[in-house]
């Protein structure tokens, strides 16, 4: 079950956010969390990612923007039905925090649309006891 979920422009994007204890060191503050997104074109047109934009919030409210190419290094083409799924992970310094964001999709005829990323959740188990 995706903890985030959004259609736009026929593109649905799911996301399930996870710790990653093994990559954590809350003893020196340090967080990271593992998220996998997938995505599937229910559009009638092909369309790529080319690139996405990241807000990353912290417990403390402090926001990060981070933009870049494509994801996990492809910029995936999507025909009508077809899914992309990957996984990444983000670095926090506060044992909670959320990111939202976008992708930057261009369809068939070469005119650019932005794709929402909702926002979802990034928490360490033991900190919410």
């Amino acid at each position: 079950m995706p903890e985030s979920s959004a259609i736009t422009h026929g593109i649905r994007v799911d996301v399930v956010s996870s710790f990653a204890a093994e990559q954590s060191a809350p003893e020196e503050g340090h967080w990271f969390f593992l998220y996998q997104i997938t995505i599937l074109n229910r559009s009638e047109r092909t369309v790529q990612l080319v690139s996405r934009e990241w807000r990353i919030t912290n417990a403390d409210g402090r926001t990060e923007h981070v933009r870049g190419p494509g994801v996990v290094g492809q910029q995936p083409v999507l025909r009508p039905s077809e899914g992309f799924q990957y996984v990444s992970g983000c670095p926090l310094d506060t044992p909670v925090g959320t990111m939202a964001g976008a992708y930057q999709m261009v369809d068939e005829d070469g005119e650019p649309f932005d794709v929402e990323i909702a926002a979802f959740a990034l928490a360490d188990p033991m900190a919410l006891n």
